[in-house]
């Protein structure tokens, strides 16, 4: 086991400090990858929030070192999502669910990891009082060895810090039951520049043939647009975006 040295414990007292007290989550987030870095050696991290209307889906990327976000394809592959959605804080290995040459055969293996040179993956499932709030994964390239259990002690010293800093921002929204402005959803929910501007237009009332002549795209391009805004809010239609979005700032 992993000795760790006086810097790494003055490290992490910073992550922990950060998670409690950086007020803007996806800053807090993109900080704690950033931090772990410097104590778990990986190439690629994702970091997602459960969604926030309890159904079982992610929401809400932050990514560090690549862009493409892989919520969808998680929620595709059965024995992530029993894992991820079991209502239980785990750290584990791929390796340890099932061995190197079974992974290798998996659809997910073949649809993420070969794309991008990956062949470990370090996961981290957050829940708190048997709800399901985030997930954090690391990645390691091809070549590099598997991730070892002094990583896992490294995560399992922060995973209920961040686990309750997690329950405490989807219970506040819930509880509060106040509309976002667009402003707030656009930080909350880590909702890029072009959908701000699609958003602002779909809470004008505008329709979908509208908005195309206004922004000069395909309608196929805007409901690509539209359903990734949906998926980040965690809603799945209108209705639900007009009862969670306020109509003017």
């Amino acid at each position: 086991m992993r000795t760790l040295e006086t810097n790494d414990w003055i490290l992490l007292n910073s992550v922990i400090y950060k998670i409690y007290t950086m007020d803007n989550l996806n800053e807090m987030r993109e900080q704690f990858l950033e931090q772990i870095k410097m104590l778990i050696d990986f190439d690629c991290a994702d970091f997602h929030l459960a969604s926030p209307d309890g159904t079982n889906r992610l929401t809400s990327p932050v990514l560090f070192n690549f862009e493409e976000d892989m919520s969808t394809i998680y929620d595709e592959i059965d024995y992530s999502r029993g894992i991820l959605y079991s209502g239980k804080t785990l750290i584990y290995r791929e390796t340890d669910i099932m061995t190197d040459e079974k992974r290798k055969e998996t659809e997910y293996y073949k649809k993420v990891y070969q794309p991008n040179r990956w062949h470990y993956s370090l996961q981290m499932v957050l829940a708190r009082n048997k709800e399901f709030v985030g997930v954090v994964t690391f990645y390691r390239t091809i070549g590099k060895d598997d991730f070892a259990y002094d990583d896992i002690f490294i995560l399992d010293i922060l995973k209920d810090h961040l686990a309750y800093r997690l329950y405490q921002h989807k219970k506040s929204g819930n509880l509060l039951g106040d509309k976002l402005t667009i402003t707030a959803a656009v930080e909350k929910y880590n909702i890029t520049r072009r959908e701000q501007t699609i958003l602002k237009l779909l809470m004008e009332g505008r329709d979908n043939a509208d908005i195309c002549d206004v922004l000069t795209i395909t309608e196929n391009t805007l409901k690509k647009h539209i359903l990734n805004i949906y998926r980040k809010l965690g809603i799945n239609n209108r209705v639900s975006l007009f009862k969670m979005i306020k109509e003017r700032e």
